[in-house]
């Protein structure tokens, strides 16, 4: 006997055994990209956990970001890093240097996402880039208060002068508004700027995630896939290169956990490839850690 044929059988239009097919490969790419990342081990035998910092503009999504990827691994929404949903929001919510270790299931994963306060336009508003800095090689310990008048100092005692290896971090992100990178104030481009040069000469590597791309494209807006065709997508990246001085293979769309209730396979996929990099030349930087 001859079966008939799956599809004709069903009576199904094309488009629909297509968006199946689309929707089991996305699957299959977060299984994947996560099995990888519960499995990652750090190259060197002194540092158990690779430390992450995470910078950005207030409300660019920074806190977050990390509580997205906390969502990935944990399978619900995450909100262990505080954020601020007030409308009007003119100042960091984040005020203090705090780590985030991300758990999947009972195992704790090896690497800590580092919060710090937001960076804002004005010289003595939010954190300062001396802060960002010094908390990059570890001279600022866990729960500073960071003062937005005053740099920490090394007569402070904050201020770690001889940190070990796994306190200092090997990634710096800087988390990006998609919709606003077009108007972010040269201000605090040139901030990045100074912070960009200064962890460069020790060849801290930088990973931007731009956030926001549904708001920056309404194609994104209603299907998250179209985000690796969209043209005003790719400008949005182009023009952060531009300004910031990280390489596109460095930028990293993502969308971040907001008003959903539960997560999702197409967003959890961007965070995933972002956050594979991320730990990837954190570790590439800490295997070279003798060069510097």
């Amino acid at each position: 006997m001859i079966l008939p044929c799956f599809r004709t059988s069903l009576n199904c239009p094309d488009w629909y055994f297509l968006e199946r097919s689309s929707l089991f490969c996305f699957n299959r790419q977060k299984v994947n990209l996560k099995e990888k990342l519960e499995n990652f081990c750090s190259r060197h035998s002194d540092v158990k956990d690779i430390k992450i910092l995470v910078a950005g503009q207030i409300g660019a999504g920074k806190s977050s970001f990390i509580n997205s990827v906390d969502s990935v691994f944990q399978g619900r929404i995450s909100s262990r890093a505080l954020v601020n949903a007030a409308d009007g929001n003119s100042h960091s919510f984040t005020q203090k240097l705090k780590g985030f270790t991300i758990r999947s299931g009972k195992n704790m994963l090896p690497f800590v996402f580092k919060d710090i306060m937001g960076l804002e336009p004005k010289v003595l508003e939010g954190s300062q880039t001396e802060d960002i800095i010094n908390a990059v090689f570890g001279h600022v310990k866990d729960g500073y208060k960071f003062n937005k008048e005053q740099a920490l100092t090394h007569k402070d005692q904050n201020y770690t002068s001889d940190p070990n290896l796994s306190d200092q971090s090997f990634c710096l992100v800087y988390i990006i508004a998609a919709d606003t990178i077009s108007f972010t104030d040269d201000r605090l481009i040139d901030k990045l700027k100074i912070i960009r040069q200064r962890i460069s000469q020790e060849g801290i590597p930088q990973v931007v995630v731009m956030t926001k791309v549904d708001e920056a494209c309404p194609l994104v807006k209603k299907d998250l896939r179209k985000m690796y065709t969209s043209k005003k997508i790719k400008e949005k990246m182009e023009l952060c290169s531009a300004k910031v001085g990280v390489p596109l293979t460095n930028i990293f769309p993502v969308k971040n956990y907001h008003d959903e209730i539960d997560t999702e396979d197409d967003i959890d996929v961007l965070i995933l490839k972002a956050l594979e990099q991320i730990v990837q030349v954190a570790d590439d930087r800490l295997e070279d850690i003798k060069s510097y």
